[in-house]
Order: C-alpha cells, then sequence, then structure tokens
C-alpha cells in the first residue's frame, strides 16, 4: 500500500489528467479556434467606397476543426451562414494537413486517458514494473504534451502559411470575394495550449511523490530505574 503522500500526489495527477482529456474534448468540439473580421471586397468595389464607408462591408468570422460561421456584409444587410468543413470544404484546405491535426489531438486524448489510469493504479497500489510506475507516468505524459503540441503547431501553419481562414471565409463563395483584414487564435485554441501545460504539471506533481516526509517520531515511556538503595527498602 502506498503512503499517505503518494496517495495524495497520484490523486492530484489523477484530477489533472482528467483536466486535460477535458480540455482537448472541448477544444475539439467548439467553433473558437480563429475569430477574425472579413471585408466584402466586390461590394466595397462596385460602391467605391471610402475608408468611413468600408466599415458597412465588414463582417466577421469563426470557425473550428469541424464547422463555424461567418456574418458578410456586402450591401444588402448582414448575412448570417453557418461553416461545415466536412465533407466538401476540407477538400478545398490542405486536407492532409487538417486530418494531421485531429488525429494528433486524438492521440494525445488517449494517451492522457492512458496516464489517468496509471495515475489511479498507483495511487492504490505499489507497482513492481518500473514501466507501471514513475517511468511509465513520465513516459505517457510526454507522449501525450507531444501529440497535442504537434497538432497545435499544425494549426497553426495552417492558419499562418496555407492561408486557412481567407479559404474557409471564400468557400461557396460564386458572386462576391472576401479578404481577411485580421484573425486571430481564439479561446478554443488556448485550450489545447493548456492541455499540453497540464501534462507537465502532472510530470511536476509526480515528481513531488518521491519526496520523503519525516515520519512523527513516538516517544517511549520511561521505564522506572531501581538503585540499590530502593532493594534494601
Amino acid at each position: 500500500m502506498p503512503s499517505l503522500w503518494k496517495r495524495i500526489t497520484f490523486s492530484v495527477a489523477s484530477v489533472l489528467c482528467v483536466g486535460s482529456v477535458v480540455l482537448l474534448v472541448v477544444a475539439l468540439s467548439t467553433e473558437r479556434w480563429v475569430t477574425g473580421r472579413i471585408l466584402c471586397k466586390t461590394g466595397a468595389e462596385i460602391v467605391n467606397a471610402s475608408h468611413p464607408e468600408l466599415e458597412q462591408f465588414i463582417g466577421d468570422i469563426y470557425y473550428g476543426l469541424f464547422q463555424g460561421g461567418k456574418t458578410k456584409k456586402c450591401g444588402l444587410g448582414s448575412r448570417r451562414s453557418k461553416i461545415y468543413i466536412f465533407p466538401k470544404l476540407v477538400r478545398t484546405l490542405n486536407g492532409g494537413l487538417h486530418m494531421m491535426v485531429i488525429l494528433f489531438l486524438l492521440v494525445a486524448v488517449g494517451f492522457a486517458l492512458v496516464s489517468l489510469s496509471f495515475c489511479i493504479y498507483n495511487a492504490r497500489k505499489v507497482p513492481y514494473q518500473s514501466i507501471k510506475g514513475l517511468k511509465g507516468l513520465y513516459l505517457w505524459n510526454a507522449i501525450a504534451a507531444l501529440f497535442g503540441a504537434l497538432g497545435v503547431l499544425c494549426f497553426l501553419a495552417a492558419v499562418r502559411h496555407h492561408g486557412l481562414t481567407e479559404r474557409v471565409a471564400n468557400h461557396r463563395e460564386n458572386l462576391f470575394v472576401l479578404v481577411v483584414l485580421d484573425d486571430s487564435l481564439d479561446w478554443s485554441f488556448w485550450l489545447g495550449v493548456g492541455s499540453i501545460a497540464t501534462h507537465f504539471a502532472v510530470c511536476g506533481v509526480i515528481a513531488m511523490s518521491r519526496i520523503k516526509l519525516p515520519k512523527p517520531e513516538t516517544k517511549k515511556p520511561e521505564e522506572p530505574t531501581i538503585s540499590a538503595l530502593d532493594l534494601l527498602y
């Protein structure tokens, strides 16, 4: 049976692993990886809009790994539309890179669950094999953090170097050309980054489990001493 300190540290590590899984699942399922502003270039050119009038042609866009939405203003008022990455839009994107992002994040979820199971095991029992102990926990958390980082970096490369936002904005736009004025990474993306940081925190907590706390000393009751004079009496 592990000591009380080890049970506490591995229980905290288990909670952190659950947090990492939750962060990744929420990041995968939400639509706020990127938000930005889009200009309806065609509408602005038709009316020869000047700088103050351009505000009437500026809409917004947001999207995640599976879906999103946009509001375009092309002189006919605001028009909202839903964006679905699969099955058609992904063909116009760098499909391989987009699938790698999803795959890497799913693998990270899998190894986070493996790390969780090993944390629970170590909180209940003392492992006989090193791969089931601290070395295994370091390994699983390192792999989960690695795949999470690869997924985040691949998505960042798609946004910054492959014009992902502009391709998403102009999908199925036959009459109008939309120009991305600015885009930024939103909270869904940072949830993925937070999941990576959680695994480093898990490794720190696991390292703390090796600290040996001093055991409280129990004082033994003093035995009465019998001297030679006591024996005479």
